[in-house]
């Protein structure tokens, strides 16, 4: 982690819901687009159903935390990002971690199971990358063309304020160059132990179900995939009850 973060981690914007002793704690990963705000009620609901303890929290650039701490991204970003998630783990003092994961936010709970499994008691991802697509690019392309021409920039700048332009270009740029398209983290798979389970809307616009296929078959603990019917890529807004009963199915499973 860059000198520059690691002195504002005290301007990383979270939120903690739940007073459970002697239970886990779910830490809930945003998106791309994302922030504590955008995750509505679900997390809220989530904890109450598995009686656990719930922290979300906005990563660098996004929502109510600092602005980002360098001006461009590289095909490492969502492992420094993983290792920023580490040192908030002992800020926040928590050991004992369940991480829920949506799109990028899955991608770095992938990585930090592999890299601090010690914190980790087991991951559910949503939607991920391990590798890219064509299809996740024609996606993003179709992103910048509504943020661009239709509403989606105003949408976002209700939670992103004046960082929504910056937020909005760190991800399109990069996703879109031609230096990630080598971007593949199916070597930290190996590295996995804790329990996963991988859920991915039947039509994801940004992600073909090879994605699921690569992640439950190269951990090496026990994965299982949720297909879930006639969703796209944000399961946990289209069908959030379904979402909730199969999660907690799976964090009711794991051994503390």
């Amino acid at each position: 982690m860059s000198t520059n973060l690691k002195s504002k981690l005290n301007e990383i914007a979270f939120k903690r819901i739940g007073n459970y002793p002697d239970r886990p704690t779910i830490i809930f990963l945003h998106d791309s687009w994302g922030c504590i705000g955008l995750w509505r009620d679900f997390p809220e609901k989530l904890g109450e159903m598995a009686k656990c303890n719930v922290l979300i929290y906005d990563r660098q650039g996004y929502g109510k935390s600092c602005r980002f701490t360098y001006s461009k991204r590289d095909n490492n970003y969502l492992e420094e990002e993983t290792d920023i998630l580490n040192e908030l783990l002992d800020y926040w003092n928590i050991d004992n971690a369940i991480l829920f994961g949506h799109s990028d936010g899955g991608s770095i709970a992938l990585i930090a199971a592999a890299k601090y499994p010690e914190k980790i008691l087991g991951i559910i991802i949503e939607g991920a990358h391990v590798f890219v697509e064509n299809i996740t690019v024609e996606g993003i392309k179709e992103a910048e063309q509504a943020y661009q021409s239709g509403n989606l920039k105003s949408k976002l700048e209700k939670y992103h304020g004046d960082k929504t332009d910056k937020m909005f270009q760190m991800w399109a740029e990069t996703w879109l160059s031609e230096t990630f398209k080598t971007w593949n983290i199916e070597h930290f798979l190996p590295k996995i132990h804790c329990n996963t389970l991988v859920i991915q809307g039947e039509n994801d616009e940004f992600g073909t179900m090879e994605q699921v296929n690569k992640i439950v078959e190269q951990t090496s603990g026990f994965a299982q995939k949720f297909i879930v019917p006639n969703a796209k890529h944000t399961p946990h807004k289209e069908t959030p009850e379904l979402l909730i009963e199969k999660s907690v199915e799976f964090i009711n499973q794991l051994k503390d």
